[in-house]
């Protein structure tokens, strides 16, 4: 089966190494998202599917378009792909391509809850007690598809999430695989819309927490652990988030022990462990160093 990829973060790539070692298919062109600047010095990144590629050296034509425009429609119909499958591509594909070849999506959530932009961080801020990915036809509204296969698997410990993007990109592929061997044999579910949640873009104020409920701080930084983090108002980020105690009351932010590396922190509702700090514009120390470099000690607030 001719395959035309469409896909740009880590996730994606997972997906598409996959495919890439399944010999009844064949990647016949990438479509990811232009480079970026990236870092202090803007250098420019490629999208992790492209690197991919360029690292393996497989002679397959990589396109990053701006916009997905009438040239766009005109390379995809001489490619003549089989199937379209989308992952985590970053761009909403217009009728026009949507009706050129047959269009699948992987989509890191269980169907039809957590449509839109950020559903592994949507999972995790939400405490599911299940984790997911399904398999969709793709149409023109958002995730809405006809669901064409689903695997999910109960959570029993909690992953941050690089980790759980991991866990569910190998889960997506793998569905996918048998999903494309049987493409003709497979009767579509419609999902129940009345059923659906969105979740929209993370923004960098997403990460922005108080102490006032230590689960929540313990969850978003599991959440957003590799971006934006987890930080106060005055740029304080905070790194290696442990939940001490769901219950009991404090001064937000008290700080009630200065262990070797540790510190722990008092919430209104709740008691978190930090293990590491960064100051804007400084390196990351242990919190323990921090607040012995600030003079603060137990009882102090950390602000």
């Amino acid at each position: 089966m001719k395959i035309l990829f469409m896909g740009t973060p880590c996730f994606a790539k997972i997906v598409l190494e996959k495919i890439l070692e399944d010999s009844t298919h064949q990647i016949i062109g990438l479509f990811s998202q232009p480079d970026r600047p990236f870092g202090r010095k803007q250098e420019l990144k490629f999208p992790d599917t492209k690197e991919f590629l360029i690292q393996r050296k497989e002679k397959i034509p990589i396109f990053q378009p701006e916009v997905l425009d009438e040239k766009c429609v005109d390379i995809i119909s001489s490619l003549s792909p089989d199937v379209i499958l989308v992952v985590a591509y970053g761009k909403i594909l217009p009728k026009k391509i949507l009706s050129l070849s047959k269009c699948i999506n992987i989509h890191a959530s269980i169907l039809p809850k957590y449509r839109g932009a950020s559903p592994i961080q949507e999972m995790i801020l939400n405490d599911d007690s299940e984790y997911g990915v399904s398999v969709i036809n793709m149409e023109e509204s958002l995730d809405s598809g006809d669901i064409l296969g689903v695997h999910s698997f109960e959570v029993k410990e909690y992953m941050d999430i690089d980790s759980l993007s991991r866990v569910l990109a190998q889960m997506g592929a793998d569905l996918v695989l048998r999903i494309l061997q049987n493409l003709s044999h497979i009767q579509p579910i419609r999902q129940i819309h009345s059923e659906s949640s969105y979740c929209k873009k993370i923004l960098k104020e997403d990460g922005l927490i108080d102490f006032g409920d230590a689960k929540k701080i313990f969850l978003k930084s599991l959440a957003y652990a590799s971006w934006p983090n987890i930080f106060l108002k005055n740029g304080l980020k905070f790194f290696g988030i442990n939940l001490v105690d769901e219950d009991g009351s404090f001064s937000p932010g008290e700080i009630l022990e200065i262990r070797k590396n540790t510190i722990v922190v008092g919430c209104k509702k709740g008691i978190i462990e930090i293990t590491t700090l960064q100051a804007p514009g400084k390196q990351k120390i242990s919190a323990s160093a921090y607040v012995r470099g600030k003079r603060f000690e137990i009882g102090h607030i950390l602000k």
